[in-house]
């Protein structure tokens, strides 16, 4: 197998200091590449850039330019790998919430008098509550309170001729489920020209993401969710999107439109993020060898490796009588068929997810009790005494899953 997880633990330096780390949802191991990438580029950015002594159609441009600016181009570019894309069509901002308000507010000339939105309870609450301040009314896509799942039938009822917007997550940020993009946006191409913009945050950091395969017209990436620095991205599906949103600032052109400021020393780490998840597994991608055909053959055979850990997650953890998995234990969710990434929110019957948590980190495991969404306190997990999430990173092992397992089998 192509896929050395002990090689991988060896770009972390954080995981030296002993701890088990099942918190990729609420802090992601930043590798020590990454690390290094943010702390040149803050020393650098205010230099100039060195001129090339050619003149070619690769040659680097801006002459006399801050370096700065290269290292907000290289981010961009990296974005665009990351998804598929062209870095024409990247914009970058500080937060997605700050991208998704800066989208409503450049979006304000379609949305007329009787325009509608659709939004959804699976979404992060605050990019919904950033998109929910346009002039338009709002529909809700509900999730399936037994498996947490956002069926793509509904859309066919609330997508309309005067619906200008559809927001949906590619995966669940707690409970991993996968959301079936391509299906989603083949109801919304039938019915509307909406638009229809996908946090692919949480799915970016399992598996490879390919634009064009979902159709969506706006893709957002958190590049934290990936280790990276706090810089986010919105790839647009072309250029033309531009010209029917409204200026925001003092730049008028393509995606100046936004108008986000970006620290160049944060966006100098976007890269090195973005190679960092091309190089975890050491395979030879076919045909001309890309940091694009590099990324998805490596992300192909960390899926593969991940999801091995995931099953034995949910197998073993399935068989402890007094532990509920949200979406997946009890009648409701019986015989589900769920695609989920490896996270997963769990609660101990009997036992408060504080005492959980504690029990977790007094042997040394670091995860994190729930917040308490809408949607997992209709699923009922406050009725559990509250739940932990879990979620696995590239570093994590078969023995991390069975520190876990022992450790919460000692609660029930």
């Amino acid at each position: 197998m192509a896929y050395d997880v002990y090689g991988v633990r060896g770009l972390y330096t954080s995981l030296s200091d002993g701890w088990t780390y099942l918190n990729a949802h609420d802090c992601p191991q930043v590798p020590e590449r990454v690390a290094s990438a943010v702390a040149r580029s803050f020393r650098v950015a205010s230099a100039v850039v060195q001129p090339e002594p050619g003149a070619g159609s690769h040659a680097r441009g801006g002459v006399g330019a801050p370096e700065a600016h290269a290292l907000l181009s290289d981010a961009k570019a990296a974005v665009a790998d990351l998804v598929g894309a062209s870095q024409d069509r990247v914009v970058l901002g500080p937060s997605l919430q700050s991208l998704y308000a800066a989208l409503r507010a450049a979006m304000r000339p379609m949305f007329r008098h009787g325009s509608t939105m659709v939004l959804n309870n699976v979404d992060r609450p605050e990019l919904t509550a950033a998109l929910g301040r346009a002039e338009a009314d709002v529909r809700w896509a509900q999730a399936d309170l037994g498996t947490g799942e956002l069926p793509a039938w509904q859309f066919k009822e609330l997508i309309g001729g005067t619906v200008r917007l559809v927001s949906i997550p590619a995966a669940h940020p707690l409970l991993g489920n996968v959301v079936p993009v391509a299906e989603i946006v083949d109801y919304v191409r039938e019915l509307s020209r909406a638009w229809v913009v996908v946090d692919a945050s949480v799915y970016a950091a399992y598996r490879p993401v390919t634009f064009d395969e979902w159709g969506a017209d706006v893709v957002a990436v958190d590049v934290k969710e990936l280790g990276g620095p706090e810089i986010a991205a919105l790839v647009f599906r072309d250029e033309a999107m531009f010209g029917r949103m409204e200026a925001l600032g003092l730049d008028v052109a393509g995606g100046g439109k936004l108008a986000q400021r970006v620290s160049p020393g944060l966006a100098g780490g976007v890269s090195a993020a973005v190679e960092h998840y091309a190089s975890l597994a050491d395979v030879t991608p076919k045909g001309r060898s890309t940091r694009r055909s590099r990324l998805l053959a490596s992300m192909a055979e960390t899926r593969s490796y991940l999801n091995g850990l995931r099953d034995d997650l949910h197998t073993f953890l399935s068989t402890l009588p007094a532990v509920h998995i949200v979406g997946l234990s009890g009648e409701a969710a019986d015989g589900a068929l769920a695609d989920r990434v490896p996270r997963l929110t769990f609660g101990v019957m009997g036992v408060p997810s504080s005492t959980v948590y504690q029990r977790l980190f007094a042997n040394g495991i670091i995860a994190t009790e729930t917040p308490m969404s809408p949607l997992l306190v209709d699923m009922g997990a406050p009725e559990l005494g509250g739940a932990v999430t879990v979620s696995l990173g590239p570093f994590n092992t078969a023995a991390d899953v069975d520190q876990l397992i022992r450790t919460v089998a000692s609660l029930a």
